[in-house]
């Protein structure tokens, strides 16, 4: 890896639950092994990441193939007439609301049997806009990690790592750490990964769906995590561009539909309302 200088990651999993009868005890093995290669390459590597349709992920996202590579072509703006000019105004976009973010002191999520709140002072929102990742359309920061308070309930998706499906997720946070933890299905996985290490149960990370251009839910985070009017927050790992600390080897998003119910305060006023995003001065 020190002799690389870029790296372009293209997915093109057939399988995509090849891990889900291994023991979680070995998935978290796996995963602190992998994490000084993985820290090395995200600070000193220039990378992006992207992939190539297949059955299974089609699969995954209840789609056929061929409506999966509509799917997928679509989210990269390549069905648009100038799709450099498209990726070109989202990142314009995102820069007027990471200005925004930049200013905010707290941050309110808001739902059923949600309720959280964060401190975002000192942190930097980052503008994912297709450098990285492609397709892109988010942006997100690392709260400061002993900050976060109440409750979040993930009822719309499931979330998925290591190739575990798990769903029904609830959290509950008090002084930043997660304290109770529950799931409707594959409880038990949750709550190892949740013990992997000791930032486990700390958040990383922030995010803020952008690309209204993606309304499916896929099962593929690449895609899941950009939608628009949904957020996703990612126990473990923060990112060190957003001046985050906490470490672990985790670094596991699980997303929230707001789309139909809940929104997203910044300094107690609305930024996201049923799926909308709305101008908001901090």
């Amino acid at each position: 890896a020190k002799i690389c200088k870029v790296a372009i990651s293209i997915l093109d999993d057939s399988n995509t639950r090849e891990l889900t009868s291994i023991h979680p005890e070995k998935v978290a093995l796996r995963r602190k092994s992998l994490q000084p290669l993985s820290e090395y390459v995200m600070k000193h590597v220039r990378w992006c990441l992207t992939l190539f349709p297949t059955e299974g992920q089609a699969q995954d996202a209840d789609m056929s193939l061929a409506e999966y590579q509509d799917f997928v072509y679509a989210t990269m703006f390549c069905n648009r007439k100038n799709p450099i000019a498209e990726w070109n105004a989202l990142e314009r976009r995102q820069e007027s609301l990471t200005r925004q973010l930049n200013r905010a002191k707290r941050i309110q999520i808001l739902g059923k049997e949600t309720d959280l709140t964060m401190d975002v002072r000192g942190r930097k929102f980052i503008n994912s806009s297709g450098h990285y990742n492609m397709p892109s359309g988010e942006v997100f920061t690392a709260p400061l990690e002993r900050s976060v308070e109440g409750t979040i309930l993930y009822e719309d998706f499931p979330t998925i790592y290591g190739g575990r499906e798990v769903s029904g997720v609830f959290l509950r946070f008090k002084n930043g750490k997660v304290v109770e933890a529950s799931a409707e299905k594959n409880e038990a996985f949750l709550l190892k990964m949740l013990d992997l290490d000791r930032g486990a149960r700390y958040l990383g990370e922030l995010g803020i769906g952008t690309n209204f251009g993606i309304q499916r839910f896929t099962r593929n985070i690449l895609f899941d995590e950009k939608i628009g009017g949904t957020i996703h927050l990612a126990l473990g790992r923060a990112y060190e561009e957003c001046l985050g600390t906490n470490k672990s080897a985790l670094h596991w998003d699980m997303i929230k539909d707001l789309r139909k119910h809940g929104k997203v305060l910044v300094d107690g006023k609305p930024l996201v309302r049923a799926g909308r995003m709305l101008k908001v001065r901090t």
